[in-house]
């Protein structure tokens, strides 16, 4: 298990019932960069991959 799985599980666990818009979690990425903006590029990357997730890898 990698380190970052028991945050992924803590979030599941406390959260996972809960229903979030895209809008919502965007504010969130971009309030949690505010706050740790060393985090920057990967939290970019994971927005990144969270938006062509649906994309033509053949493109």
């Amino acid at each position: 298990m990698y380190y970052t799985d028991r945050g992924i599980e803590e979030l599941e666990q406390r959260r996972g019932e809960e229903e979030v818009t895209l809008d919502w979690l965007a504010q969130r990425l971009r309030e949690f960069v505010d706050d740790n903006p060393e985090f920057e590029t990967a939290v970019e990357r994971l927005a990144t991959w969270l938006a062509r997730l649906d994309d033509d890898p053949e493109d």
